[in-house]
């Protein structure tokens, strides 16, 4: 069974995270999940979701100040890590190596040890600091997916944009689960038309 650890951040889009580990769920894969303060938050406003709700989807949940945790430490074995959303004061923690809170400091350990590390970094519109440590973080190896919704394959509501992002994510990491419509190579006309949605 492989190991992924999960952050969280108070950035908006908390349904991506979410959804991340309602599919994760029920797979062979072991979800670590550690969420900041900010992140339960938005979770409760953005999802109506009780955060000890999200805490149970995941095999394993950590406190964000809970700095001995087992994700803490290179020897901890996994895929690696998402963070998702992930708020531009997490990029800035992140490329700058302050690891102030668990979320920080596990996503140095998956860079230390040069395992697969993926942003779904979350800001509109990006000022210079932003893109800059994406950037930094870019050349470090760093995957920066920043959920951009998909019209290719006809989305017909909120959560098959979601889950096309989700699908994107697991991808990066492997995991074969399918979620959202792959682009089979034909042209498809939408109906009804764009101007009805």
């Amino acid at each position: 069974m492989s190991k992924l650890i999960v952050g969280m951040t108070g950035a908006t889009g908390a349904i991506f995270g979410v959804r991340l580990l309602e599919v994760l769920r029920d797979s062979e894969v072991e979800t670590h999940l550690v969420a900041s303060k900010w992140a339960l938050q938005t979770v409760e406003h953005e999802t109506g979701i009780a955060p000890a709700q999200v805490l149970e989807m995941a095999s394993v949940s950590y406190r964000s100040d809970d700095m001995g945790a087992a994700i803490s430490s290179g020897s901890f074995l996994t895929a690696g890590m998402v963070v998702v959303p992930c708020s531009m004061r997490s990029v800035a923690a992140i490329a700058h190596g302050v690891g102030d809170h668990l979320v920080h400091r596990a996503a140095d350990v998956i860079l230390k040890e040069r395992r697969k590390l993926v942003l779904v970094a979350r800001e509109t519109p990006l000022n210079d600091i932003h893109l800059e440590n994406l950037l930094k973080l870019s050349r470090m190896g760093v995957t920066i997916l920043p959920p951009m919704p998909a019209f290719y394959n006809h989305p017909e509501s909120l959560m098959d944009m979601v889950d096309h992002i989700v699908q994107r994510l697991l991808d990066q990491f492997e995991i074969d689960i399918a979620v959202g419509r792959r682009w089979d190579g034909h042209m498809h006309k939408r109906l009804p038309s764009v101007r009805s949605l």
